[in-house]
């Protein structure tokens, strides 16, 4: 009778990793957003938002006036538009005060924000699902359905023309994607551990890209941690889009869940490897390189913390000086898009929103001295 009780309690119902998710984000992030976390978890909880990039390689003229009379706008050039007009009222506000030098802050603004990438979103508070892609006349799909939000890194990288550009955690392939539509890459090289993720990325390549842009990617299934043994010291932009708690997954899908008990200490080891990447990629940039780190989470300990910790190992054991770049104009000409949190102390995070429910997204931008 009780060997019986014993294998019916073994194999009581389970909990399942998405209630373990929202138990650790409710304990934790109500601590790290106060008062602002019951509308960031219902922002989770709920259907995502997406953005419709463009594919610049496909023949679809047709497509942006197709996504405008649907009420669609491309919000990186109104983001640019921004920039530039906010830069004409500082060059006059300079003009009349009699001020010789233009102001350090204004030239990477419209430099960042005005960029080949286009993406359609629709406005705050619409919910219209972007139709699936379709096929061009050569076979290339016209946009890529993505999270808005995730292309706030590659913007932020600013990619230069001729540049040596690493995407180190490169699978599924979005920003790969992105990174591609700015048109600057003189070569890419995409990494991904995970084999099986990476033939996605493969998939996203051969969908969107002709080949003789293909031919300037280089895609490689290497751990990122060993980077720097590798090609050290080599690119002028790295892109660390780190393995993290995936959180509006967690909350929401069981599948492949990180929050699932036998992934318990894969879970806890993450800072670690976000760290270990993180450094590969400060090690894989040039002197005078830029390295932008990512997350999907909204977890301190996976941002800043992680950033922090890299900037102290990069002195402590490589003598390497890091300068954290501002990023706070991000805040100023996305904000009618993204719901951005306030408080970072390095880096921007984007919230989940309901009117917004794009992210959530973090993104610090570095440069090696």
């Amino acid at each position: 009778r009780h060997r019986h009780k014993e294998k019916w309690a073994a194999t009581a119902p389970r909990i399942p990793s998405t209630r373990l998710a929202l138990h650790h984000f409710d304990t934790s992030y109500s601590l790290h957003l106060g008062a602002l976390w019951p509308s960031v978890r219902a922002g989770l909880l709920c259907e995502q938002k997406y953005g419709a990039l463009l594919n610049n390689f496909a023949a679809a003229d047709h497509v942006p006036q197709e996504l405008e009379l649907l009420d669609a706008t491309d919000f990186i050039s109104e983001a640019s538009q921004k920039a530039q007009q906010w830069q004409r009222v500082v060059a006059a506000g300079e003009a009349s005060r009699g001020c010789q030098e233009g102001s350090e802050m204004s030239p990477p603004l419209c430099a960042s924000i005005s960029s080949k990438i286009k993406c359609y979103t629709f406005p705050r508070g619409d919910i219209t699902r972007f139709r699936p892609a379709r096929l061009d006349a050569l076979g290339l799909l016209d946009y890529y359905l993505m999270d808005a939000a995730s292309l706030l890194p590659v913007l932020a990288l600013n990619v230069q023309p001729d540049d040596f550009v690493l995407d180190l955690c490169a699978a599924p392939g979005g920003k790969t994607l992105a990174l591609l539509q700015t048109g600057f890459c003189g070569h890419l090289a995409a990494n991904d551990v995970s084999v099986s993720r990476t033939k996605r990325l493969y998939q996203i390549l051969h969908s969107y890209v002709p080949r003789e842009v293909r031919d300037n990617v280089s895609v490689t299934s290497y751990d990122g941690r060993d980077w720097d043994q590798l090609k050290g010291g080599t690119f002028h932009k790295v892109l660390v889009d780190v393995p993290c708690t995936t959180d509006r997954h967690s909350a929401m899908e069981e599948d492949n869940n990180i929050f699932h008990k036998r992934r318990t200490k894969e879970r806890q080891m993450l800072p670690m490897l976000q760290l270990q990447l993180l450094m590969a990629g400060i090690l894989a940039a040039k002197p005078g390189g830029e390295v932008v780190y990512s997350t999907c989470s909204l977890s301190p300990l996976q941002n800043e913390c992680v950033v922090e910790r890299a900037l102290d190992v990069a002195e402590a054991q490589f003598g390497i000086s890091i300068h954290v770049e501002d990023l706070s104009h991000f805040r100023t000409f996305f904000q009618d898009v993204f719901s951005f949190f306030s408080d970072c102390r390095l880096g921007e995070l984007v919230l989940p929103h309901l009117t917004a429910n794009f992210g959530p997204m973090y993104f610090c931008k570095l440069r090696r001295m």
